[in-house]
């Protein structure tokens, strides 16, 4: 069986996340590395792809000849340039999460995701939640109908994140602004609108530093279409990785609770089971690639996370409500 032979671009915690994957689907494999740091591309090749080609810049990796795709893993404000250079050089492109630092290079990117469409590469973004059985189920259920519109939301998120950051540009708010919403919080954000497709209006929020440069805790009260409350909040500097997610419909309440699904009516609580097809950013890259099917996570998803996640920051730093954009 003949590979799809990758780049990966940034090759620090989640290039090596994505290159294990890569390796265990055994249906491409590492070809090509670039780091700002060579020596952290030095370890990840040690480690993964012995065979695998160290390049020192962006224009030595994209002269090369023998890749088709490319897995892109740096600081969030190197997306745009990097995923534009891998598509004007004819490769399919995974980027990690968020897609780009400003909306102007968002929208750039969707605008070169559609020719890319036309063009058969596939462009992918790694919101990794979107692929889990788990997400993919309480959805199914959501959007069936079969329990009412949805009335309410709470998002509940907590990590031990704020020790990792120190002395890394997760702590630098020209490289990571919104500290943890932005960084660990924005597919948390992406789930919102992937279970319900709702769509935000206002928020108004509260955000801490706790000692930090970024910030670390942040609290939202937000309105959705449909006159819909949510309240969300995320905690950087708790003691446990947790995620409990809680849609109120009108006839059930659809929840997960510590990785478990579970549905509540009239009193009484249900665990169900979770039966949709369970899968990563890499896997379904490579299905796309290979076999054509749907994107489940298209750069498009980025936008309406931008706005959300950028109202969210704003109203905590005015402390005062802050619209939604909708344009």
């Amino acid at each position: 069986m003949t590979r799809i032979r990758f780049a990966i671009i940034g090759c620090g915690r989640m290039g090596r996340h994505h290159g294990q994957k890569l390796i265990d689907d055994g249906r491409g494999e590492i070809a090509a590395l670039l780091d700002a740091q060579r020596p952290m591309a030095a370890g990840l090749q040690q480690e993964l792809c012995p065979t695998a080609r160290i390049c020192d810049t962006l224009e030595q990796l994209v002269s090369l000849d023998n890749i088709e795709a490319a897995i892109i893993c740096t600081p969030t404000a190197e997306h745009h340039r990097q995923a534009l250079a891998c598509l004007d050089r004819g490769w399919h492109v995974l980027c990690e999460k968020p897609l780009a630092a400003h909306r102007a290079e968002i929208l750039e990117l969707i605008a070169r995701s559609e020719l890319a469409v036309a063009r058969r590469q596939a462009f992918s973004l790694g919101y990794q939640r979107r692929h889990t059985s788990l997400y993919r189920t309480i959805r199914r259920e959501v959007r069936s109908g079969r329990w009412g519109s949805v009335r309410a939301i709470v998002s509940h998120n907590v990590e031990n994140w704020q020790p990792t950051i120190t002395g890394t540009w997760r702590d630098d708010p020209r490289q990571n602004t919104g500290g943890f919403v932005t960084d660990a919080g924005s597919h948390k954000i992406d789930l919102l609108f992937y279970i319900t497709g709702l769509t935000p209006q206002e928020v108004f929020a509260r955000s801490q530093t706790w000692g930090s440069h970024v910030e670390i805790v942040t609290s939202v009260s937000a309105l959705f279409s449909g006159d819909v409350t949510a309240t969300i909040d995320f905690i950087g500097h708790a003691q446990y990785l947790g995620e409990d997610l809680s849609i109120h419909c009108e006839r059930a309440d659809l929840m997960i609770r510590h990785g478990e699904f579970w549905i509540a009516r009239e009193g009484q609580m249900e665990r169900q089971a979770v039966d949709e097809p369970e899968s990563t950013p890499v896997n379904s890259f490579l299905d796309t690639i290979l076999q054509g099917t749907a994107e489940l996570s298209p750069p498009s998803a980025a936008l309406p996370v931008f706005d959300l996640t950028w109202a969210i920051l704003e109203s905590g730093r005015r402390k005062q409500p802050v619209c939604v954009s909708s344009s």
